[in-house]
């Protein structure tokens, strides 16, 4: 899922230093997502290094603990975490799943399958574990009885700190003490969970530097990615969070506060791993890249000063991408924008509190094509109350704007969203999806989800033909005829993939012969 946000102060100042005398714990930091589970992903081939986790390995690391990762993405499988453990063997572990990761927040069943069994495994070990997460904020439970002594309920920077001085001191008899006065912790006792929630919190001010790339196999990153691709993509991020308010995007991390860095931080970064690991592109993994024009231009000043900007693509909103933010974006390196454009009805826009207008898809997207800029479409089917009218109007968006890419899925029921309490009543056994390719209604939307299924495949059939220059005029024609026999029939078979009956038959069908 993405997001977008306004503008907070930027990061100041480090923290001031750990109190007490110098630590000295063994913490393994790690993740589940595995690459291996989500078949969707692994064929799109596409990994990054787990951002926020080695955000906070460098945080532990700058007071002195001896840190190690595992990161889960690239290994074979759940069975490579005990070998892992047993050769570190930690005092402490923590699961620290990557927030700038969009499919942890989806709360995908496998991947919290092997978090469980990673946390028994490190438990059976003797280790402490903290667990910190979207799907472990928002039902801590599962991961609890799994063995996990703490559950961190949002980013949970404070708590950890805390968690991690009182360990190192040798105050934390027992769970209950070690986790003593601390807000916005879950723990279990007596069978019970026990959480006392905060709220949500800003980004914190305490994770500043840079990640603790050195302890990331990136040479196995490049690897795949030379193999599958051709180059080597690795990941930044200039912000955390977003403020917008899109009815059913979940925000259990960051809610709607915002953080932006100071562009020159960002730029010195992006020159260090220029310098360091010689990427050929790099993802900023951003809800919202950039949010103001002066400090895109600011950010596109300090690398033309330094070691030059690395290719880069990034996420944004269309009512942002102006003319002189797309000229920013260009002077800066930006060569691919994804825009969570949703829908092409205006209704459905409304109904999920978007804040944008149709006619800033298209306009968004002639303006970063005119200076170079590829541009995606973030699409979502499915929506409560989308019906047949409104899925053509995304099916004309997409002919009218022609978009160089895009991704489609159907609404997801997060938790913590309204669109999530419109629906839950509706939720039955099934409450995740397994990867990210399941593409299952979890509600009951206009149509079942065979129906969503074709939908997606069609729209990616007409991006793909519209992109498809190499194709002499009649083939183009022939195409197009037989994609539209595709909508055409889909259409008239309609009634038989609806949840509720309609009153009357729909018999738009579509031509572009």
């Amino acid at each position: 899922m993405h997001a977008q946000g306004h503008c907070m102060a930027a990061l100041r100042g480090p923290h001031p230093p750990w109190p007490g005398p110098t630590p000295m714990l063994k913490i393994q930091v790690s993740h589940s997502y595995f690459l291996q589970y989500d078949r969707k992903q692994w064929e799109r081939g596409k990994p990054y290094p787990p951002l926020a986790t080695i955000q906070v390995a460098a945080f532990l690391r700058q007071h002195g603990h001896r840190v190690t990762l595992f990161d889960a993405m690239l290994a074979e499988g759940v069975e490579a975490y005990a070998e892992a453990l047993h050769a570190t063997a930690p005092t402490l572990v923590v699961l620290y799943e990557d927030n700038f990761n969009f499919l942890t927040k989806m709360c995908l069943s496998r991947m919290r399958e092997a978090a469980c069994q990673m946390i028994g495994e490190a438990h059976a070990s003797g280790a402490r574990v903290i667990v910190a997460g979207s799907d472990a904020s928002d039902q801590p439970d599962a991961f609890l009885a799994a063995g996990a002594d703490v559950v961190l309920l949002g980013e949970g920077v404070a708590a950890l700190a805390a968690l991690v001085e009182r360990l190192d001191r040798g105050h934390a008899a027992d769970n209950l003490d070690w986790t003593a006065g601390l807000a916005g912790v879950a723990v279990r006792v007596d069978g019970q969970t026990q959480l006392q929630r905060i709220g949500i919190q800003p980004p914190d001010a305490r994770l500043v530097g840079h990640p603790a790339w050195d302890l990331v196999d990136i040479e196995r990153y490049r690897a795949f990615w030379k193999q599958r691709h051709g180059y080597f993509s690795l990941n930044m991020a200039a912000s955390r969070g977003c403020p917008f308010r899109c009815n059913w995007c979940a925000k259990p991390i960051w809610g709607n506060h915002y953080r932006q860095r100071e562009a020159a931080d960002v730029a010195a970064e992006m020159s260090h791993l220029k310098h360091a690991f010689a990427p050929d592109h790099i993802w900023m993994a951003d809800d919202i890249f950039g949010f103001y024009v002066a400090w895109v231009k600011t950010f596109a000043g300090h690398l033309r000063e330094g070691a030059g900007p690395v290719p880069f693509t990034i996420q944004a909103r269309a009512d942002l991408c102006s003319e002189a933010m797309a000229q920013a974006l260009a002077e800066a390196g930006c060569v691919e924008v994804w825009i969570g454009a949703e829908s092409g009805s205006q209704r459905v826009l409304d109904a999920m509190t978007k804040g944008t207008r149709v006619a800033d898809l298209t306009g968004a997207r002639e303006r970063l094509g005119r200076h170079g800029i590829r541009v995606g479409f973030f699409v979502q089917l499915g929506y409560l109350g989308e019906e047949l009218e409104d899925l053509l109007a995304t099916r004309e968006l997409i002919a009218r704007a022609a978009p160089d890419d895009i991704g489609v899925s159907v609404s997801y029921p997060l938790p913590g969203t309204r669109f999530y309490e419109k629906v839950k009543a509706q939720l039955g056994r099934k409450t995740h999806w397994e990867d990210s390719d399941d593409l299952a209604m979890m509600f009951r939307g206009a149509y079942d989800s065979d129906f969503y299924r074709h939908v997606r495949d069609l729209l990616h059939a007409q991006v793909e033909l519209q992109q498809s220059a190499q194709l002499s005029a009649e083939h183009h024609q022939l195409a197009r005829a037989a994609l539209d026999a595709r909508w055409n029939a889909l259409i008239a078979s309609e009634q038989a993939h609806r949840t509720e009956p309609t009153r009357l038959p729909i018999t738009a069908t579509l031509s572009h012969a």
